[in-house]
């Protein structure tokens, strides 16, 4: 196999072992509630916990593989993601599943990141998008095989299986990185600990206090004060950053247009798409009365055409430029997410089904923009803290995703007056996570109509960018 196609599906691995648990935790959802005898929206903690942890540790992943090496980063990472594996299958309370998802969490914040980083420095920005399609499409797999077996697991078996199936990939996935990664290593910079512990504690505590807000899990006041705490040592962090000569997360990569777009409006939109995973198999299972096999096979086809889509991502990037298909695509897959909210009990599961399908391929394709464009402008220097402040974002995003959509449900069954599992409520829910992420649009519009076009593979040979083929931005 060419290198420049192994080292990406190397790198998949890690992906596949991370997306396939988490769609198969969220299929597992209403059973797992039922064992530990709690409500299901109450276990959204298990999920946030998860991207908490992502979101807390990803800022120092470029710095630990600077220190010890890509490879030694990748394989260790892998290790601990496979110990809190184990630690979830182990849990006989809600409270012993969330300590595990946060190991978890430790081991996938450095597990990604840090393959990413490594086709960052190898691959040149030409080939990028190319190299990127190849990385998420087997990682695309996970989300497909995730449903239907998580569903196939816990009706006919018990829901911990679903964390041991993630061993044989993972060892797969330590012995391949052994033998094909490079230990990439950079001078490291000075760790900023006063910065780490800012940011780090204050995501935790305001995440947590965000998610537990009215919940009973904790007093009402240890919520708000969780809330409180972390929004200003979040603030305290800003203050500091500003002043460290090499602060944790450069919040000056902020000022390059095309880096702002993609995390700011790409964390827009994954907040609709981050909600999806936890409001989906609730809708469908208490809902609809589907059990969870059926539920895991009709949500598995929108990773069917998000897979679909990565192999069109590069053409209909060179044809139409990034900042029209961010745009207008972000509009689309907004809408299709708001849409699931129609379903009901007697829709037909073949239209469902096809609604998925139409969606993943829409929702694809942003990722794959978004992913790119994000580094369209950033020098080989700062691509550790580009990467670093990148993911710590994307992770924020998806956790916010699932509370808002929690909260969401719950605001809508106490105006209703009927159950937490009522399809209007349902409707109310994909509503406004779908309306959070059609924001996402305004940062697209705001892009310079020829931005990304050396990453589209529109560069000329002399190495002149070619003229945009996009219409230019209106004057604001």
């Amino acid at each position: 196999m060419r290198p420049e196609r192994r080292l990406p599906l190397i790198i998949a691995c890690a992906l596949f072992i991370e997306n396939m648990d988490s769609t198969a935790i969220a299929t597992a959802l209403p059973s797992i509630a039922a064992e530990f005898d709690t409500s299901p929206i109450s276990l959204k903690l298990a999920l946030t916990t998860y991207l908490v942890a992502l979101a807390v540790f990803i800022p120092v992943s470029g710095w630990i593989a600077d220190r010890v090496g890509s490879r030694s980063t990748f394989m260790l990472a892998i290790c601990v993601f496979l110990a809190g594996s184990i630690g979830c299958a182990a849990s006989s309370s809600l409270s012993a599943l969330v300590a595990a998802r946060f190991v978890q969490g430790m081991g996938g914040a450095l597990m990604v990141p840090v393959g990413r980083l490594v086709l960052l420095r190898t691959v040149p920005k030409s080939e990028l998008v190319v190299a990127l399609s190849w990385l998420t499409i087997p990682a695309l797999v996970g989300p497909m095989l995730g449903p239907p077996l998580g569903g196939f697991i816990v009706t006919f078996f018990d829901w911990r299986w679903i964390f041991l199936i993630n061993l044989p990939m993972g060892v797969l996935g330590i012995w391949l990185a052994w033998r094909h990664v490079p230990n990439l290593r950079e001078p490291p910079r000075p760790l900023d600990g006063r910065g780490f512990a800012l940011s780090g504690i204050g995501l935790a505590l305001a995440l947590f206090g965000f998610s537990t807000v009215g919940q009973h899990l904790v007093p009402l006041w240890a919520a708000l004060a969780c809330l409180s705490l972390g929004l200003a040592m979040l603030a305290a962090y800003v203050w500091h950053a500003q002043r460290h000569p090499q602060p944790l997360l450069d919040l000056a990569l902020f000022r390059l247009p095309t880096f702002r777009a993609g995390v700011i409006g790409g964390s827009l939109f994954r907040i609709g798409v981050g909600a999806t995973p936890f409001l989906l198999p609730l809708m469908l299972q208490l809902g609809f009365g589907l059990n969870p096999l059926q539920s895991g096979l009709i949500t598995f086809v929108s990773a069917a055409g998000a897979m679909f889509m990565k192999t069109l991502a590069a053409r209909i990037l060179r044809r139409f430029g990034f900042r029209r298909v961010l745009l207008f695509n972000a509009l689309i897959a907004s809408a299709l997410l708001a849409g699931y909210g129609l379903f009901r009990a007697d829709t037909p599961h073949l239209f469902i089904s096809g609604v998925l399908l139409v969606a993943g391929c829409f929702r694809s394709l942003q990722f794959t923009s978004l992913n790119a464009i994000s580094y369209a402008e950033v020098q080989p220097a700062q691509l550790g803290q580009a990467s670093s402040l990148a993911g710590m974002m994307q992770q924020l995003s998806l956790s916010l995703g699932v509370a808002i959509g929690g909260y969401a449900l719950q605001f809508a069954a106490r105006v209703s007056g009927q159950p937490e599992t009522a399809s209007a409520n349902f409707a109310v829910a994909f509503a406004v996570v779908g309306l959070c992420s059609a924001l996402s649009a305004w940062s697209m519009w705001r892009l310079p109509a020829d931005a990304g076009q050396e990453m589209a593979g529109n560069a000329k040979p002399g190495g002149e960018i070619a003229e945009p083929k996009v219409a230019q931005r209106p004057a604001t």
